[in-house]
């Protein structure tokens, strides 16, 4: 049997239909599932594109059925655990659905409204079918939405940030928010859950490492854990960071300490972290000062990434389902092709379907400690 190989010639839709003695319309037909084809007929076409190993070309498939069937994606925050497994998904069901998936990564801090668009400029020479835009800065964000956009598209953040959801459907055209969808993970009810567990700990007094004010999750889990807090009678000082990195929160943590042992004043009895890269250095600051975790000071932590288990102590965190999250904004993707049902969100606000975020109970957060 002969097939295709590297560097000879690629076989031609006429050739396909020579071989199979039809017309190269009726190859194309086949090509793209049309129906008006027999079953006698389809299995012979199929017979020579499998001798011939014959591959349609992507343009081919654009100009039978007006689709290029790729999907653009542009993504920042990809120094970080929760994009990548987002972005993962989106490849993965784009995949199993006949899609390639067209990638450009932007720096999520430093993208201007003319490098976004000039990014959506160059998707549009390839003719995609539609955008996934991973926006998880109020920079990108409003980016996004101060672009044109003629075909769907639907964006990855979250609910709260300087730039608020109202201010943002005020940035767009009419035409775009008919074919937009939002996508994001549900901090509000994951930073509830860690309040009532922290609470049902003895726990009422505690630090609260927040990310990056530029970042949409890291505004969105503040708000939601000050709320949560506030409700259970804990008290709650903020510690803000600039970035998620663990070692601005090591020394963060290190000159808190150094504070409330030259005061005597009394330590806060857990310290919940934005991320768990701010876990990670708060817990070395503790056990240099020779602080135990979870006996003189429980830590918990946000995102549940690789080797959190094996942390010593294994980390109390939240797990986002990061998985779940790109397959929901594919699945959105192609409900606005009108190739798919309408998603069922478990849950939504200010117009963002939410997935949903548990808490890995470890060994990291105990009871409050008796002094």
């Amino acid at each position: 049997m002969r097939g295709y190989r590297s560097g000879s010639k690629r076989p031609s839709m006429f050739e396909v239909a020579k071989l199979a003695g039809v017309s190269h319309q009726t190859v194309s037909r086949v090509v793209n599932d049309s129906p008006d084809v027999s079953e006698t007929t389809r299995t012979k076409v199929r017979e020579a594109i499998t001798k011939l190993g014959y591959r349609p070309s992507n343009s081919a498939r654009s100009l039978a059925s007006q689709r290029s069937h790729t999907i653009g994606l542009i993504a920042g925050g990809l120094r970080f655990y929760g994009p990548i497994s987002a972005i993962s998904a989106i490849e993965s069901v784009a995949r199993s659905h006949g899609l390639f998936l067209s990638v450009s990564l932007v720096h999520d801090a430093t993208c201007t409204q003319e490098e976004f668009e000039r990014l959506c400029e160059t998707f549009d020479e390839q003719n995609v079918d539609a955008f996934v835009l991973l926006t998880p800065t109020d920079v990108m964000f409003r980016a996004a939405c101060r672009t044109s956009f003629d075909q769907p598209r639907v964006m990855l953040t979250s609910t709260h940030g300087k730039l608020s959801m109202r201010e943002a459907g005020r940035l767009e055209r009419p035409d775009d928010r008919r074919h937009t969808a939002l996508v994001g993970i549900d901090q509000w009810s994951a930073m509830h859950e860690v309040a009532r567990l922290v609470a049902s700990y003895g726990h009422r007094s505690a630090l609260y490492f927040a990310g990056p004010q530029d970042w949409r999750d890291a505004v969105t889990r503040a708000l939601a854990w000050s709320r949560a807090a506030q409700a259970l009678s804990i008290v709650s000082q903020t510690v803000q960071c600039e970035s998620w990195e663990s070692s601005e929160a090591y020394g963060r943590m290190n000159h808190i300490l150094e504070r409330f042992g030259s005061s005597g004043s009394r330590r806060p009895t857990v310290v919940v972290t934005a991320n768990d890269a701010q876990a990670v250095g708060v817990v070395r600051a503790l056990h240099e000062h020779r602080l135990n975790v979870p006996r003189d000071i429980s830590v918990v932590g946000f995102d549940d990434m690789p080797a959190m288990n094996d942390l010593y102590p294994p980390l109390t965190t939240v797990r986002p389902d990061f998985e779940q999250m790109g397959t929901a904004a594919m699945r959105e993707v192609l409900r606005l092709l009108g190739e798919g049902e309408e998603t069922a969100f478990a849950a939504s606000a200010h117009g963002v379907g939410l997935i949903p975020a548990r808490v890995i109970k470890r060994a990291s957060l105990g009871r409050v400690p008796v002094f």
